[in-house]
């Protein structure tokens, strides 16, 4: 815990361990993680102030959606500071089409590769599209194949949801693993 508490004050990121039974294990060394490769770190987009896009927004026009604001902003290029610090380069950054995902992806690394599979569920119900759900665990299997090398997904926190079964706070990562037909979350990783 005092560990947790150094890297927060000295502004690098937590990377914080699932807990089971409330016992806190020690932290995985997350870059480490990453330099081996086979995972996949997918991001909820950083901070977009309110809930939901306002009613008649359209994917293709920034100006209709919620977006990041300057915390958010600042956010994203934190997280991309990170990744920097310590020499970790994604093979392929992704992300969902929404505007707040693309800026924090581009903001962070520079580019994205726009992903409709990463897309927010549309419609009344709050649940990723079962299409789209098993699209996303077959690319988690892919990559969970391919050693010594990474990707980034920019999503958001239903989809995150939907496909770890765990809540994420936004520009929050998620370091995944398949294992079989689960998705293991191995660490979570805040940029502070």
């Amino acid at each position: 815990m005092v560990q947790r508490r150094q890297l927060i004050q000295a502004g690098l990121a937590a990377a914080l361990p699932l807990a089971s039974s409330g016992v806190q294990a020690a932290e995985p060394d997350v870059a480490t993680q990453l330099r081996q490769g086979g995972v996949v770190v997918a991001f909820r987009h950083a901070l977009a102030p309110g809930t939901f896009d306002p009613p008649g927004f359209r994917v293709d026009d920034c100006g209709t959606q919620r977006n990041l604001n300057d915390e958010g902003r600042a956010q994203a290029r934190a997280i991309g500071r990170w990744f920097q610090a310590r020499g970790l380069q994604p093979a392929r950054v992704r992300s969902s089409p929404w505007c707040r995902c693309l800026d924090t992806a581009r903001l962070a690394f520079g580019q994205a590769d726009v992903w409709p599979a990463l897309g927010s569920p549309r419609g009344a119900l709050e649940t990723t599209n079962a299409a789209h759900l098993r699209e996303l665990r077959t690319a988690l299997t892919a990559a969970t194949q391919q050693r010594g090398r990474f990707e980034v997904w920019v999503t958001h926190m239903f989809v995150l949801s939907a496909l770890a079964d765990t809540n994420t706070d936004s520009g929050e990562g998620l370091l995944l693993r398949a294992e079989g037909s689960t998705v293991r979350v191995l660490a979570r990783l805040r940029v502070a």
